[in-house]
């Protein structure tokens, strides 16, 4: 059983390090990645694999300044039996946030693409029972095209339930392709569709610049981002409104390496108002999120 933790005196003081304001890591994957052979099932032998988790993820929060972060399932569960494997993964990403509210104050669901209307059935469950505010979208692990005709059902569905869409655009994974979550975009232009792992390398992260000005309802997390520059140019081209800070946190994969932007945003002449944009305010605002 995953138990909250209290806040400690060094947490409280963190909280307002970085532009004055409470730092939220929009991108942190929970469960297992067991499709690519990550569990936690043979970590720390003799302690409970959930408190362990927990353990390593509020410290690694902690140590790169991070005061909340928004909790995503994995992609890479096992479902063989198809949606109540999915059901179950979002079941637990909801009792996940629900342990630790002050540290995860909300969570993304998952629905699978191939499922087709029985997915789609899950968005409103999501929503209505779980409280989830979004749906991630991953499709390297989900059999399908990021603008496949299925996933645009799935978006709109779940534009229409003011479920926020989170689209993977990993570099180097065709299916994937950012142009793809543009078209995905340019399908529900009213609806803001937040894009994550766009800043995976130079190339793509010039390719997104390109895509952010040709549309509007697409906001980038600063994921993966191993420069700066990256982030800065985004910002000289659409604003610091179409930022949010990232960080792809996976829990059992190792130690992660303190985070460049934040540094950065720390340390450079950007204007408070914009640290305090892409640091938080965005994801709130794009969230529904209280102030804190």
């Amino acid at each position: 059983m995953v138990r909250p933790r209290r806040p400690d005196a060094d947490h409280r003081r963190r909280a307002v390090t970085i532009a004055g304001c409470t730092v939220i890591d929009c991108h942190h994957h929970i469960g297992s990645l067991e499709a690519q052979g990550f569990t936690f099932a043979d970590v720390d032998a003799g302690k409970d694999p959930a408190t362990v988790e927990l353990e390593r993820r509020l410290s690694a929060m902690d140590r790169q300044g991070v005061d909340q972060a928004i909790v995503i399932p994995g992609h890479g569960y096992l479902r063989p039996n198809g949606v109540a494997d999915t059901r179950r993964i979002n079941d637990g990403v909801a009792a996940y946030r629900d342990a630790n509210p002050h540290r995860f104050p909300a969570a993304l669901g998952i629905v699978e693409p191939l499922h087709g209307a029985a997915g789609i059935a899950e968005l409103s469950r999501m929503r209505d029972e779980l409280g989830l505010v979004g749906v991630s979208v991953h499709t390297r692990f989900q059999g399908v095209q990021t603008d496949s005709p299925l996933v645009l059902a799935l978006v709109r569905a779940a534009a229409e339930l003011e479920l926020v869409p989170f689209i993977h655009a990993v570099e180097g994974v065709p299916d994937e392709a950012i142009w793809r979550a543009q078209q995905v975009a340019r399908a529900v232009p009213d609806t803001t569709i937040v894009v994550l792992d766009a800043f995976g390398g130079a190339e793509h992260a010039r390719h997104a610049v390109v895509i952010a000005r040709e549309t509007p309802n697409l906001v980038f997390d600063t994921s993966l981002a191993h420069h700066y520059l990256f982030v800065e140019a985004m910002m000289n081209a659409v604003g610091p409104e179409r930022l949010v800070f990232g960080t792809d946190y996976y829990s059992m994969m190792g130690d992660p390496q303190p985070s460049v932007v934040l540094d950065q945003l720390a340390h450079n002449d950007v204007p408070t108002q914009h640290k305090a944009a892409i640091l938080g305010g965005n994801l709130r605002r794009i969230l529904r999120l209280p102030n804190p």
